[in-house]
């Protein structure tokens, strides 16, 4: 079959039909910051093998993480996945599952949901868990709707401690509802930010993230307290769960919803997704949480099996009722998550993280006794702050010039404020070696 191509009388009636006088007209919601202006700089058109050729060369032009010493976290982390993890979910019943719409025929999907459930409310000490969320920052928006539902308020107080790429997910989803959210300027390691003072009678939520951007950990308990005592909820937001094998978990300090990032676990960095969100809440909060809930129950016969126990998506009740409509489950993130969980045991995810905070205590160590490089945290997990004689994503390039990936410009995450120009957020976890650590001191004395 051949289609020959649209006219510029095809595209007047096309347009008139919807009520638009020009293409633009259909783009004027995007805001202008966010349009293209002119063509992407590639040819328009070209064969399948002469497209392979054009795009191979431009990988080819890519530093890969697993080629060279890399320290780059900000939010996503390299950490080693077992061979067995991606060997069991690329099984074709696992591989091919999707949403369990007739959940109880599928009772090999829902058991290990529920197992995933089971270990993130260990991890996060917290009653009960969903079957997960999309990633990380999408969990942080919804956990504040669902803080709204809970406290019948609107306003939202995120802390400066929160990542900017959370912060902007949790304020365009409540610019659509019109709820108001008062975001701290970020706040700078080794800082204290007065979050406190902020919290009044018409805060539905307060945001805080530990480890923080920044790296900083944070001690939850007096801000818990200070929300509590005025009717608010306490989210915590948790970037690198293998901090939980080290640290005390969020549920233990007060939270009320503990939300974070699963990818460390059992999913590579994967070019930015998909991800794995996490999200545990309180019992007493349970019929306000997004996304689905196994349970576990007996059947007629008394044996062991598993159900669909919460499931309030647009999809499966009226939209009204609904607690979220983007609240789908991450199902084979979080299957690749249950099963390096698995194989780790509590033990040895306790060891992974002390690998991972001793690795970066050497880094931070070596890093500071370079001339004129100031680290910046009173403490940290596996990924701290540090301050360069000059402006840091300068000095990130010339280190990829010499094989060293040596983190992520804060400028990159924080465009325009000049108080983060020299800074850069630098992670090291079980994979760096000795001898990689050594490369990145030593690339940044020539460097500097």
């Amino acid at each position: 079959m051949r289609y020959l191509p649209l006219t510029d009388n095809d595209r007047r009636d096309m347009l008139g039909v919807i009520g638009a006088k020009s293409v633009d007209d259909l783009f004027r919601d995007v805001p202008e910051r966010a349009r293209r202006k002119g063509l992407v700089d590639l040819p328009k058109r070209m064969g399948e093998l002469e497209v392979e050729r054009a795009l191979g060369r431009m990988a080819g032009k890519n530093v890969a993480a697993g080629s060279v010493p890399f320290f780059c976290g900000a939010g996503a982390y390299r950490h080693h996945v077992p061979a067995t993890v991606d060997h069991l979910i690329q099984r074709s019943e696992f591989l091919t599952s999707y949403t369990p719409y007739q959940p109880e025929i599928t009772q090999g999907t829902l058991q290990y949901l529920f197992e995933f459930q089971t270990q993130v409310a260990m991890l996060t000490g917290m009653d009960v868990a969903n079957a997960s969320m999309y990633d990380g920052s999408t969990a942080c928006a919804e956990a504040v709707l669902m803080a709204h539902r809970v406290t019948k308020r609107k306003k939202a107080v995120l802390s400066g401690t929160l990542h900017p790429q959370y912060r902007s997910v949790v304020e365009n989803l409540c610019e659509a509802g019109g709820d108001p959210v008062e975001a701290l300027a970020p706040a700078l390691p080794g800082k204290t930010e007065d979050i406190i003072s902020r919290i009044d009678g018409e805060t539905s939520c307060v945001v805080v993230q530990s480890p923080s951007f920044f790296g900083d950990l944070i001690d939850l308990r007096a801000i818990a307290d200070a929300a509590h005592a005025r009717g608010a909820l306490l989210i915590a937001v948790v970037p690198e769960v293998v901090s939980l094998g080290l640290v005390t978990p969020p549920g233990d300090m007060g939270a009320d919803i503990v939300v974070g990032e699963g990818q460390s676990i059992g999913n590579g960095l994967n070019f930015g997704g998909p991800y794995v969100g996490l999200f545990a809440t309180r019992t007493k909060y349970v019929r306000q949480m997004p996304g689905r809930l196994c349970g576990e129950t007996v059947d007629a016969e008394g044996q062991r099996g598993f159900v669909l126990t919460l499931s309030t998506r647009e999809q499966h009740i009226r939209r009204e009722k609904a607690t979220s409509n983007i609240c789908t489950n991450s199902g084979l993130c979080s299957l690749a998550f249950t099963i390096h969980l698995s194989l780790l045991g509590e033990d040895g995810f306790k060891r992974l993280a002390r690998i991972n905070h001793a690795n970066a205590v050497k880094l931070a160590d070596g890093l500071a006794s370079v001339k004129g490089v100031e680290l910046l945290n009173k403490s940290f997990f596996n990924e701290f702050t540090i301050r360069l004689p000059k402006p840091a994503a300068a000095v990130i390039d010339a280190l990829a010039d010499k094989g060293v990936l040596g983190g992520v410009p804060v400028s990159r995450l924080i465009p325009g404020d000049a108080s983060v120009e020299n800074l850069v957020l630098v992670a090291s976890t079980e994979i760096n070696t000795d001898g990689d650590r050594a490369s990145y001191v030593d690339a940044l004395k020539e460097v500097l």
